[in-house]
């Protein structure tokens, strides 16, 4: 199949786009949009995270579970909203997280596009959804998709794996802890931002990984 991805993910993922379960989804999500539901994200966006953090420019992975499913909030990236969409509560906490943690303020809109710039893969688990339905898109094949990325992903040693709440910690099992950084808490979520997301310092753990093996840190 010809999927509109960028090449080097393209090609490390090629295999996949001719497995049955990657045809049926393919055709699962092109009926959803021609259906005349509301789907998020513009099919332009589907694979955005990959399109603006190229493979070989991994250096952290965020993953959330699926994409926001209200108006003019997703574009392919988790937590991650346009202006003038106000930030969303999840992402508001990450931010305090991350003044706590690294002693300043990180921008004052949603958008984390400057993230997937520096290396930042800001993948969701699924990567559709019915407007006004969390989850409507969960196993219908995504999962299977992104587990793939990351199997592709621990090929490769070094990389910083932030997994927020269980539902991303099931990633865990595919990478090798030996070979690269793997931090877990709570989800941003108001619901358990206090059962371990605030205090984490997962933002400046990441920093001093990445210095340490000469790599530039990220700007939060």
């Amino acid at each position: 199949m010809n999927v509109n991805i960028e090449q080097s993910w393209k090609d490390a993922l090629k295999a996949e786009f001719d497995k049955d379960y990657f045809i049926k989804l393919t055709d699962f999500v092109r009926g959803e949009y021609l259906s005349g539901k509301t789907v998020y994200p513009a099919p332009k966006n589907i694979f955005n995270a990959f399109n603006l953090c190229p493979l070989d420019r991994v250096k952290v992975v965020i993953i959330g579970q699926d994409p926001y499913h209200e108006p003019n909030q997703a574009h392919g990236l988790c937590f991650s909203v346009l202006p003038p969409t106000p930030v969303p509560p999840s992402l508001k906490n990450i931010y305090k997280e991350i003044e706590s943690d690294i002693g300043r303020p990180s921008v004052t809109n949603g958008d984390l596009t400057h993230w997937a710039h520096q290396g930042v893969l800001l993948m969701n688990s699924t990567l559709t959804v019915r407007a006004h339905m969390a989850a409507s898109h969960a196993g219908c094949g995504w999962e299977e998709f992104t587990d793939s990325v990351i199997r592709v992903l621990s090929a490769r040693e070094n990389i910083v794996y932030m997994l927020w709440g269980g539902y991303a910690q099931k990633k865990a099992a595919l990478v090798d802890g030996q070979k690269n950084l793997v931090l877990c808490a709570a989800h941003p979520s108001p619901l358990s931002v206090y059962r371990g997301f605030f205090g984490c310092r997962h933002f400046s753990r990441a920093n001093e990984y990445l210095t340490r093996l000469g790599k530039t840190p990220i700007e939060w």
